[in-house]
């Protein structure tokens, strides 16, 4: 089969919309009968997702292979790395954990890496008529330029067209782009055939003289003035960043959740789907700030370095909020990293997440946890305790066990506990991520607080793909995309 067309998309900067527009142009091409694969060669992200073959790839790549109608793969994301500290992660290559490595050091691994991404980049333009590839962060990192496999290294080594992304809803965005022409190598520049300008708000007559001075000052072709898209909240976002962003109130709001936001948060798209219910207001409480006293339900979602993110709960105060809603009466649920936090003790005897040791954990769950290198990948599916069925994914590295596993959270299709409870049924604890995804499970948590759903997740997140791609189709040639797409 002939290798398909590919044209890679890269940014200015970080969340300058590079992922939603390769998710709604994915779908957008998916329905004109072209199959789509995405791709992203590295991608960093603690919101990761389980591949149908049995790895972890970011979060933002699952969505765009949702939006090309095809099973998400490791090789849609050969090398993710996973923060695990201020200058450290983990490294998952083609869905594995391949090790861990400070800024630094990763930076002289990166050759070794770029035959796995170049491995992967082959695999999909087999199976497909078009690939839509996503740089990472900015393609005018001309520091990291080096080593690199993500932007323009990976260009170059792939021989693929570029179309660079500029946000003006950030402010500059003339001079970002006209300046990432300016730093770049004249051989990484030659292979920009155009650019896009995103999120665009108010008249777009008012900037065509913008788009007219970039394309004069570049020589790369203007491709499209791109308004802002609101329902992209509606949409799993890729990392952290969007922790940032403002949400719409809801004053009618009768379910009041509290989420304490710690700095490795990881797989916090769980919370995505509760946040979408209009009754349902999801506070996100960052560090400094208190708990708010009328919540809920407090959750404490997932995280990539757990006994460091524990610390920075209790030195924010986080601990003595969340002993004072539980004697309350209060709920409490622990997902993954969170799971871990409320039991006895968190126990690092191999150094998975720094130095070797143990810390006391929250003590409202009587487990214990014990980290290891083996990490769980794996779709599965069942029903809580409640007797509402499921279905999800467990992503985590570590045992936990203890007197409260013997009231499991939920049994496994193939009839295993999974979880804890507490003996007043007031905490609970799990390692299923999408929880919530699920319309019967989100239905019978609000069911415990007299609420109820009302919307269907999945259709949601259809509609609004299918909204995106016919957002991107008024406002992009897609036919002038595909020709430039080699």
């Amino acid at each position: 089969m002939a290798a398909a067309r590919a044209l890679m998309f890269q940014g200015t900067g970080s969340d300058v919309g590079k992922s939603l527009i390769v998710a709604g142009l994915a779908r957008a091409f998916t329905l004109r009968g072209l199959a789509v694969r995405p791709f992203k060669p590295q991608n960093m992200s603690n919101n990761a997702a389980v591949t149908a073959d049995g790895g972890e790839i970011g979060r933002a790549q699952a969505l765009q292979a949702r939006a090309a109608r095809t099973p998400a793969s490791i090789h849609m994301n050969p090398v993710l790395l996973k923060p695990q500290s201020e200058i450290g992660a983990q490294i998952v290559v083609q869905g594995r954990v391949y090790g861990s490595a400070k800024a630094a050091a990763y930076q002289q691994m990166k050759n070794d890496l770029l035959p796995f991404v170049l491995d992967s980049f082959t695999r999909l333009r087999s199976e497909a008529d078009i690939v839509l590839i996503e740089g990472a962060g900015s393609a005018a990192e001309v520091n990291l330029r080096a080593n690199d496999i993500a932007n323009m290294g990976f260009a170059r080594a792939a021989a693929v067209p570029v179309v660079l992304i500029g946000d003006i809803d950030r402010g500059g965005v003339i001079a970002s782009l006209v300046g990432t022409k300016a730093v770049l190598a004249p051989e990484d520049a030659a292979l920009v055939c155009g650019f896009i300008v995103n999120k665009f708000r108010g008249d777009a007559a008012l900037f065509a003289a913008g788009m007219e001075r970039i394309a004069q000052a570049t020589g790369w072709q203007a491709l499209g003035l791109v308004p802002y898209f609101a329902d992209a909240r509606l949409l799993p976002a890729e990392d952290a960043l969007a922790l940032e962003q403002n949400r719409p109130s809801k004053p009618q709001a009768r379910l009041r959740i509290a989420v304490p936001i710690l700095p490795h948060i990881a797989n916090f798209d769980d919370l995505d789907p509760l946040d979408a219910e209009p009754s349902v207001d999801v506070v996100r409480v960052r560090l400094g700030a208190a708990l708010p006293g009328d919540a809920d339900l407090i959750v404490l979602p997932g995280s990539k370095a757990t006994i460091a993110d524990l610390a920075a709960l209790r030195t924010a105060g986080f601990d003595i909020d969340i002993a004072a809603h539980r004697r309350r009466g209060g709920m409490v649920l622990g997902l993954c990293g969170g799971f871990q936090m409320l039991g006895r003790s968190i126990a690092d005897p191999g150094g998975i997440e720094g130095p070797p040791g143990a810390v006391e954990g929250l003590g409202l769950l009587d487990v214990a946890t014990t980290l290891s290198a083996e990490k769980r990948l794996e779709p599965v599916r069942g029903t809580t305790s409640d007797g509402a069925p499921f279905t999800g994914y467990e992503m985590h590295m570590g045992v936990t066990e203890g007197p409260d596993c013997a009231r499991p959270f939920a049994r496994l299709a193939d009839g295993s506990p999974e979880g804890a409870v507490s003996a007043d049924s007031r905490v609970l604890g799990t390692y299923v991520h999408g929880l919530f995804a699920d319309d019967r499970q989100r239905a019978a948590w609000l069911a415990r607080f007299q609420g109820t759903a009302t919307i269907a997740y999945d259709v949601l997140v259809e509609r609004t793909l299918d909204a995106l791609a016919a957002h991107l189709a008024a406002h992009l040639d897609l036919d002038r995309l595909l020709t430039l797409a080699r």
